[in-house]
């Protein structure tokens, strides 16, 4: 299991070949500009929160850890982040969605192993060739039945440890 998330710098390329290293606030700012919303301190705070988390969080989970998060503006504000494209929603057995930032501003690709019966989210990932050959199969896969694929998210479905 990966340790706690850290911010990274991620880097945008132009097309003049210039490497820009973007901030991930800067890149929730942007998406939420795009989406006709603003980055309050409350919505930095909840970002904050996400990028420490070592898995998806809950909501309750989230206003534990941000204890001036008020959870009905954290609810509030994830469903903004969701449309905007900030954030991840992962829905689980156990109907507690869980959150975590989008990999556009983690540049962390990663999977998840989701236990049905306690809900519980782990991350995962696999070794870049695997991860190549994968994404391929899958290209290959929705062009074949006419859809074009933009990324691809893989979620395996099973026990955990506790619950088998």
């Amino acid at each position: 299991m990966a340790g706690p998330r850290q911010f990274s710098a991620v880097l945008g390329f132009s097309y003049d070949g210039a490497v820009t290293v973007l901030d991930p606030h800067d890149l929730a700012a942007a998406k939420l500009r795009a989406a006709d919303q603003r980055y309050t301190t409350s919505r930095r705070s909840l970002i904050e929160v996400l990028a420490a988390a070592d898995a998806p969080l809950t909501i309750a989970e989230i206003v534990e850890r941000d204890r001036e998060l008020a959870l009905s503006t954290a609810y509030r504000n994830l469903v903004v982040f969701e449309e905007a494209g900030v954030v991840h929603r992962i829905v689980t057995s156990d109907e507690h969605a869980r959150y975590e930032l989008d990999e556009a501003l983690t540049d962390r690709h990663h999977h998840h192993l989701v236990c049905s019966r306690c809900g519980i989210v782990r991350d995962f990932t696999v070794p870049d060739p695997l991860e190549h050959e994968l994404d391929r199969v899958l290209r290959r896969a929705a062009r074949s039945n006419g859809f074009e694929a933009q990324h691809h998210r893989l979620d395996l479905i099973g026990r955990c440890e506790q619950c088998r």
